[in-house]
């Protein structure tokens, strides 16, 4: 039985490019959306929030301005939503993408009580274009929906097992936390989610865990409360 009746789920963008360093790779985000669509199965409400970095990064653009560059990250996650949503539909789910920007002809443009009517029908709502605001990132616009349409978890997918001392692809001897308060996470500066992220989630009693997205079935043992990652709290 499902531990949570509804959850926030943050992807990165590299997480649907696959092997690739750029784009989408089909196979990856069919194998995603078929592991999502196995959490709705149960009853679950899953909200989702995509970052565009395997599209364009805004803060590591060179050359152009930093609030356009920003905006151009959030029409990138844009993309991967509708490319996701498109994927969800394949497997049978039905998923409502909404943005932070408007743009009436491509998505709906997010309003949080129309968000959570979807999400009570059983659909799984992809939620794009950050907070329409440069300088925040995906992971501060996910902690943000979260709050809003009062998931019970922020689940981070990352590429690593859970929150560690230091990078455990550079490091062998990383040491990994299976829990860790708000106030030791941001003290450490320990990266893996950003600080601003965090600081919302602790103001506002919003639990997080950091799991590894490339184990199959790790998405659906989150949304079953199962200890796994690190919890921070």
């Amino acid at each position: 039985m499902a531990k949570y009746e509804r959850i926030l789920l943050k992807l990165s963008g590299e997480s649907l490019a696959g092997q690739a360093a750029f784009g989408i790779d089909a196979e990856r985000m069919a194998e995603l959306a078929g592991e999502i669509s196995e959490i709705a199965a149960t009853g679950v409400q899953v909200g989702l929030v995509t970052g565009g970095g395997n599209f364009f990064r805004g803060i590591n653009s060179r050359g152009i301005e930093r609030v356009t560059a920003d905006h151009m990250g959030m029409l990138a996650t844009v993309i991967n939503a509708l490319a996701f949503a498109d994927a969800l539909e394949k497997k049978g789910t039905p998923a409502r993408v909404m943005t932070a920007i408007e743009m009436r002809q491509v998505a709906e443009a997010y309003v949080r009580r129309r968000a959570i009517a979807h999400l009570e029908k059983g659909r799984v709502v992809i939620v794009a274009g950050g907070t329409s605001n440069p300088y925040f990132s995906t992971d501060t616009a996910a902690a943000l929906r979260a709050l809003e349409l009062k998931a019970q978890l922020v689940a981070k997918a990352t590429r690593v097992d859970g929150v560690f001392d230091k990078d455990p692809l550079k490091h062998p001897d990383a040491k990994m936390f299976q829990t860790i308060s708000y106030a030791e996470f941001l003290t450490k500066a320990l990266g893996v989610m950003d600080a601003s992220a965090v600081a919302m989630c602790r103001d506002n009693r919003m639990p997080i865990v950091v799991f590894n997205l490339n184990v199959r079935g790790n998405i659906m043992r989150v949304s079953m409360g199962e200890p796994m990652g690190t919890l921070i709290h």
